[in-house]
């Protein structure tokens, strides 16, 4: 370790490593009990490969708000990390470093969370023992992650309710909800590429983590730098359940209570649709659950393989194109009139259409979004659920982000809507404070036991109804009984969106176009600028700093009429609760168009969200011309302002 000591020392002061990196490293090998972490750390310093220290070690893998998120795999693999490998081409260890993910960071992770659940039921004068849920997806070390989680909470006294194989994210959800167990973790990256992954912790309310609880985790984790931990006594060791076909079959039936209009599909009406999990875990409930509804289902035979590579796709992302592409191909020759595919963790879901020429058309996450929104609140007072008694408590939640026509939508219907921050978890924290909004004496026993008419009749009469939330990023729930996007119950809701348009005669794109006629039309554009490693999170870090340091003015000679900077600014939303503090800018401007700023919380990029609209009109073509020319004039514009402010 001298020897190692003397080498870091002396690329420090070469300028070669950061001085962060050096300390973390000395920290983390210190508190490290990985067979390999020396000797990996030994072979990048002899092969002089500073960068790859840098992006390892430059910080401490810091457990946010929604968990942990990162590379499990280096750009330069060790040989140590490489040693006998692992399954499908993956090394046999994970890459070691103070800012990746490992099992060091974790057991860091699950330790932090175990303490703080311990505590909360010594606040709570709780007995027996505390209980959490995991699951995990396809990714490299993902099952590898989920044991350990659950060895070392039954270590420290905790029962681990275990996935048998990879599920999708909001299984884990719903299972805290119906089991009531006290907090739960999936092993997931979600859409990101297929060297990273991440833990996504929720509590008891089956949401993911918000506060008062993310920063007591948070400080719980950050008190952990060793590896090591003591187990309890035997006698006191927590179970590990294994969960499996059972729990997924309560799910499914919990899902198919989401439709509003079931006759729709009674008895199928011989829609050909293509579903592709893209190596993830989508297929394992929404295949069976399509073909339950009705529908002839086709999968992409090289897409079903459960596979950490993503080997048939750039980005295992439904957000790009590309990522469908193998779908649209089999729904060409198959004539398939849907192609519907998932992220690896199934929290999200894309589609692609037939339009009325017969043409396959890619819906964005807006536009699917939009139209799921439509429809539940139109259905929702054809069938009489809603009123105009009533729609005073009903509510629609999405994000600031997403497109402004649901607001538009949701006015006009008279029903609220609420917007919040980027993250799901902000949207189901709507949920619990409706829950909680009902007066305990006004049912028996606890809520998560009520079926969905009574939790409904009671949410109308005392709360607010939860009609539907999204956000741009391709995630949508229909129902409180999962707290987090959901890519099985989306799929559901497309499907009597789809069944629901061949019973009017119509295609789904069909559909949007009377929407857009309506209400006018609406596009967003959606951009990011990838910046990776030590020196790209300093420049992500410094160019968000400058547009809250100096505010955006004109635009392409288009003058700036309002910035909202929620990073300085205290905002409250519709139902007045303060918007908590975030680094995101908005920007709105005099020609009506505005745009979004805002560095990613899980991936090395800066997004921007662009949105431009026109007024409604039956010339829907030149109204989209219009829209499309003022949005790229007004990324242009963006894109030579961001090279000026990185370039101060």
């Amino acid at each position: 370790m001298n020897i190692l000591s003397k080498d870091l020392d002396s690329a420090v002061a070469n300028g070669e490593l950061l001085e962060s990196s050096r300390d973390n490293i000395l920290n983390h090998l210190a508190g490290a009990i990985s067979p390999v972490a020396e000797a990996a750390v030994s072979e990048l310093v002899a092969a002089g490969e500073w960068g790859e220290l840098n992006d390892r070690f430059y910080k401490t893998l810091a457990f946010g708000t929604g968990g942990l998120r990162g590379r499990t795999i280096g750009k330069v693999v060790t040989a140590a990390e490489e040693g006998a490998g692992g399954p499908n081409e993956r090394p046999e260890f994970p890459c070691v470093g103070s800012a990746t993910m490992n099992f060091y960071n974790v057991g860091r992770a699950i330790r932090g969370m175990v303490s703080y659940v311990k505590k909360q039921f010594e606040l709570g004068g709780l007995v027996g023992r505390p209980k959490f849920a995991f699951a995990h997806d396809t990714r490299h070390f993902s099952r590898d992650f989920a044991e350990f989680c659950g060895r070392i909470c039954n270590d420290l006294g905790c029962d681990a309710y275990l996935f048998s194989g990879a599920r999708a994210t909001p299984q884990v959800s719903f299972l805290i909800r119906e089991l009531k167990l006290d907090a739960g973790v999936v092993l997931t990256a979600s859409h990101n590429p297929s060297h990273d992954n991440g833990f996504k912790a929720y509590f008891n309310d089956g949401c993911q983590l918000v506060e008062p609880h993310a920063s007591g985790v948070i400080a719980e984790v950050d008190g952990i730098v060793s590896e090591a931990y003591e187990a309890v006594a035997e006698v006191d060791r927590g179970d590990l359940i294994v969960v499996g076909d059972e729990a997924d079959r309560r799910y499914m039936d919990k899902l198919k209570t989401t439709l509003l209009r079931p006759d729709l599909l009674e008895g199928g009406d011989g829609t050909k649709v293509v579903f592709t999990s893209i190596h993830g875990t989508g297929g394992h409930v929404a295949v069976p659950m399509l073909r339950e509804l009705g529908f002839e289902v086709l999968t992409v035979p090289e897409q079903d393989v459960q596979d950490g590579r993503f080997p048939t796709v750039a980005s295992p992302n439904p957000e790009n194109a590309a990522a469908l592409q193998m779908g649209v191909d089999l729904a060409e020759r198959e004539g398939a009139e849907i192609v519907i595919g998932t992220d690896p963790d199934c929290d999200r879901m894309g589609v692609v259409v037939r339009d009325d020429s017969g043409r396959m058309q890619i819906l964005n996450g807006n536009q699917t979004g939009t139209l799921m929104e439509w429809y539940r609140v139109k259905t929702m007072f054809d069938i009489g659920m809603l009123t105009d008694s009533n729609r005073g408590r009903a509510v629609v939640v999405k994000t600031y982000v997403t497109s402004p026509l649901q607001n538009k939508i949701a006015e006009k219907f008279g029903i609220n809507v609420v917007d919040t921050l980027t993250g799901f978890k902000f949207i189901c924290d709507k949920l619990r404070k409706y829950e909680v909004g009902i007066p305990v004496d006004k049912y028996e026993g606890d809520y998560r036991d009520l079926s969905e008419d009574e939790s409904r009749r009671l949410r109308l009469e005392y709360s607010r109804f939860f009609v539907f939330g999204g956000e741009e990023s391709y995630g949508y729930m229909g129902g409180d009984y999962v707290r987090d996007k959901d890519g099985n119950m989306a799929t559901v809701m497309f499907a009597e969106i789809a069944a629901y348009a061949k019973s009017v005669g119509k295609s789904v794109a069909g559909l949007l176009d009377d929407i857009y006629r309506e209400y006018g039309y609406h596009q967003e554009v959606n951009k990011s600028v990838v910046m990776e490693g030590a020196e790209g999170a300093e420049q992500i870090a410094n160019l968000a700093q400058s547009y809250s340091d100096d505010h955006p003015r004109e635009f392409g000679g288009v003058k700036v009429v309002r910035v909202r900077d929620f990073a300085t600014e205290t905002f409250e939303d519709a139902e007045g609760d303060e918007v908590p503090r975030q680094g995101m800018l908005i920007v709105d401007l005099e020609d009506g168009s505005s745009f979004a700023v805002r560095p990613s919380g899980t991936e090395p990029k800066i997004k921007y969200y662009l949105f431009g609209s026109d007024e409604a009109c039956e010339d829907l073509v030149a109204s989209k011309v219009r829209v499309a020319a003022g949005l790229e004039s007004l990324w242009d514009a963006i894109g030579a302002d961001m090279k000026e402010r990185i370039g101060k």
